[in-house]
């Protein structure tokens, strides 16, 4: 772990970075407030655990700890102040200026480095934390077969794409597509062989998509695409490329499959709510299964 260090004096700061390379830290110094404050608020591989002079030109300690403190976002820093200071009210102030542990001058090494081994605690809870928000946030809003988002995440993202394109005019497609005689594989082959057949396909149709597009599980094996910026055409020139990308045989352990997919096109248009859009793709899936399957059409 990477260690900054900001101490003006020449004497501290070279005792200081003896004693933590010898401890196995990375150390980064320097020698006032503002390049403390730039190592700790950068947006590359910021600075996680500091040593802060309380005195130092420019910014002092306390200074740095509050203006870190301020910032919105970004990983947290865990600043330990170092100062000569002896008085109970100085040491609150630097707490309540956001450091987390303080230290005196000259600092005992034992304590320093238990002091340290706090921090490196704090900082990898926090990581635990953060790694349980992200798998959590998974579980809440991706759908357990394909991965691709659920239906409550897909229709949260449809209605933030409406709201976009009202707000700034611009343009929103949105694709509903059917797996063709699904329920024939599940009874032929078994709902193994049917699961399989679905994720891969999701897993193609994903590689398609452009980056902003959001795919999603509508139900069972209809899925669907948002499309924000693509008018007509320009969706159903991609839902003939993710037709073509179904359609190419899937290994699977029950052997290899063909299958197809058929896909409706629902364009918005300015006052439209999401359940109109959806509709409009539903009457085009409908057309397409009806024309014979393996086909894309758009809303009449």
């Amino acid at each position: 772990m990477v260690v900054l260090i900001a101490d003006d004096d020449p004497v501290s700061r070279r005792a200081l970075e003896a004693a933590l390379t010898g401890w196995g830290y990375d150390v980064e110094v320097v020698n006032d407030g503002q390049q403390a404050l730039d190592a700790l608020l950068r947006e590359s591989a910021p600075a996680r655990l500091a040593v802060l002079d309380w005195m130092m030109p420019g910014l002092d300690g306390p200074e740095v700890c509050r203006i870190v403190r301020a910032r919105s976002q970004g990983p947290y820093a865990w600043l330990l102040l170092l100062t000569a200071r002896k008085k109970g009210s100085d040491l609150i102030a630097g707490l309540e200026a956001g450091a987390d542990d303080y230290i005196r001058k000259p600092f005992d090494p034992g304590e320093l480095k238990g002091r340290l081994r706090v921090g490196e605690r704090i900082l990898a809870l926090e990581a635990q934390l953060l790694e349980a928000q992200k798998a959590l946030h998974v579980l809440a809003t991706r759908d357990e077969l394909t991965g691709l988002y659920n239906r409550r995440a897909v229709m949260e993202r449809l209605d933030e794409e409406i709201e976009r394109a009202a707000r700034d005019g611009g343009k929103l497609c949105v694709l509903l597509m059917d797996v063709d005689h699904f329920k024939h594989l599940n009874d032929d082959r078994g709902h193994l062989a049917g699961d399989e057949v679905l994720r891969k396909i999701a897993v193609r149709l994903e590689r398609v998509a452009g980056p902003d597009d959001a795919l999603g599980r509508y139900g069972g094996d209809e899925l669907i695409a948002i499309l924000p910026g693509r008018d007509s055409a320009a969706a159903i020139a991609l839902a003939e490329k993710m037709r073509e990308a179904a359609a190419a045989p899937i290994a699977t352990q029950a052997g290899p499959l063909s299958m197809t997919v058929s896909i409706g096109c629902g364009t918005w248009s300015p006052g439209e709510a999401a359940t109109v859009l959806i509709a409009n793709a539903d009457v085009a899936l409908y057309r397409a299964k009806a024309a014979g399957r393996n086909r894309v059409e758009g809303a009449p």
